[in-house]
């Protein structure tokens, strides 16, 4: 299973997700989150990386133009839409991107069924603030495109690992404050979901 570290905003954070065994890392350019980062310092970070790490930019509400400029500026490899967009919006994006559900109730889990998604617990300040959703709506359904984000700590994560997910994504459950990560809690996170075992 795929492991995303997201509110990265410093490099001694990324690189020791990274030797822990992250497979990306995630990038918030949003100006009203406490873990926001500018193109120029996020780049800094993606530079320093080693191959083979998938570098993910957040995004809200913003034109896909700017999607692309910041990506571009900031060497972000997937861009992560976290609001509703139009067809248009995707037809003009550059880069390769991943759609989030804010999920409100089961029947949301179906909404891009046929693509790679993030499902979030719905939340107004676009996620980040350690909301779970209900687990037993993943149960006896097909979630081998889904990545699950939403309340997730080393301690709580192995209660989804065997419901087939593709990955997890892991922000607020691995910190040491807003913003900055805790080491230990994301070696055992990572530990967690690749080892079956906390």
């Amino acid at each position: 299973m795929r492991v995303k570290i997201c509110g990265i905003t410093n490099i001694d954070d990324a690189l020791f997700c990274v030797e822990a065994g992250a497979d990306a890392l995630g990038f918030v350019f949003y100006e009203k989150s406490p873990r926001y980062i500018t193109p120029k310092e996020a780049f800094e970070i993606c530079d320093a990386l080693p191959p083979f790490v998938e570098r993910v930019g957040l995004f809200v509400n913003q034109s896909a133009s700017f999607v692309n400029s910041v990506c571009k500026e900031a060497s972000i490899s997937l861009a992560q839409i976290h609001f509703e967009a139009d067809e248009e919006f995707y037809r003009e994006l550059e880069v390769k991107h991943i759609k989030v559900v804010r999920a409100k109730k089961e029947e949301d889990l179906d909404l891009f069924a046929n693509e790679y998604r993030i499902v979030d617990a719905f939340v107004e300040s676009y996620g980040g603030e350690g909301k779970r959703l209900d687990i037993s709506w993943f149960e006896n359904r097909d979630n081998s495109k889904i990545i699950l984000a939403g309340g997730l700590t080393p301690k709580n994560v192995t209660e989804v690992l065997d419901l087939g997910f593709y990955g997890v994504d892991v922000s607020s459950g691995v910190e040491e404050r807003k913003g900055k990560k805790d080491f230990k809690k994301v070696y055992e996170f990572i530990k967690a979901v690749k080892n079956g075992t906390y």
